[in-house]
């Protein structure tokens, strides 16, 4: 039975102003989860909380590179060395969000331990970098580009580890079809991705085992879940700052969470983007907490 240890990491860092002068609301994602009883639900230790910097982009404009760099780098290297001692110590870690740009926290975690996978359940690929776009910006559509050591160096080479992950230790799920031109560059990296439509052709759970699959191997030494809120459809998860149409349903999203994290190689799991802001009645944080606990539950 493993050690499941609930932490917030509720940082906004990485993402863009909903409107001017105010922040993303995704911060309270760990309150509006706990709220829901999530830690005692999961039955969970208490990890506590790795606190943020203050978000403030300062005089940044467009073409300055990534917003709030100099905090992001901070932060993450303060997640990372809370998220290490907790694998090292055999914990299995649940991080709530948090914008997706926490993710740079445990990619360097586990670049300090070895090599280790990433499972992205996300309705976009969070690859944006240099090469394929001009709005580099937002570090939270970014940060599996600048793990793969795609951007800018004083996000991409901490500690001199550059890369934390690499290309073909990556599976993406869920994004959405219409995302033609992302999909045609992570084919022509070899990334495997597993559209909405893949998974519902070939089962989410068959795509899920079929991942494990690929992660246990002997060059890896464990994998990492990543949890966008966004891959579920709009119609269900409204409280997110992209709600793409066309996207999976909480059944789906269980399907695919419990073969992904019943495998005793993945070794923690990051939930992000909810923003509560956007949900003042609770529905979608409780629906977000249900399929979690639920694809535990069922590992």
């Amino acid at each position: 039975m493993r050690n499941i240890v609930v932490l917030d990491a509720p940082s906004n860092l990485g993402l863009r102003p909903p409107a001017p002068g105010t922040v993303p609301g995704c911060y309270k994602l760990a309150g509006a989860l706990r709220e829901q009883g999530i830690l005692q639900r999961l039955g969970a230790a208490e990890g506590g909380v790795v606190v943020p910097p203050r978000y403030d982009r300062g005089d940044w404009q467009e073409g300055d590179g990534v917003f709030n760099a100099a905090a992001l780098a901070a932060y993450t290297v303060k997640l990372a060395d809370r998220l290490e001692r907790h694998v090292r110590g055999g914990d299995f870690p649940v991080v709530l969000g948090g914008d997706c740009s926490i993710q740079l926290g445990a990619s360097l975690a586990l670049r300090r331990i070895g090599r280790y996978g990433l499972a992205a359940v996300d309705a976009s690929p969070d690859f944006r970098h240099p090469g394929n776009s001009d709005r580099i910006g937002a570090a939270g559509g970014e940060e599996v580009a600048l793990g793969t050591g795609r951007g800018q160096e004083d996000l991409t080479d901490l500690e001199g580890l550059r890369p934390y992950l690499r290309d073909e230790d990556i599976r993406f799920f869920g994004i959405r079809d219409c995302f033609q031109e992302d999909r045609a560059e992570l084919a022509a990296l070899k990334i495997p991705v597993a559209t909405v439509g893949d998974l519902r052709e070939q089962g989410a759970d068959t795509a899920a085992q079929a991942a494990v699959q690929a992660f246990e191997v002997p060059q890896l030494d464990g994998f990492w879940v990543h949890l966008d809120a966004d891959v579920l459809d709009p119609a269900v998860m409204p409280a997110v700052d992209s709600p793409d149409p066309d996207g999976l349903v909480p059944e789906e999203l269980v399907a695919l969470l419990h073969p992904l994290l019943a495998s005793p190689c993945c070794v923690g799991l990051n939930v992000t983007i909810y923003d509560p802001d956007l949900d003042p009645d609770g529905t979608a944080a409780a629906l977000l907490t249900d399929a979690v606990v639920a694809a535990f539950a069922e590992s």
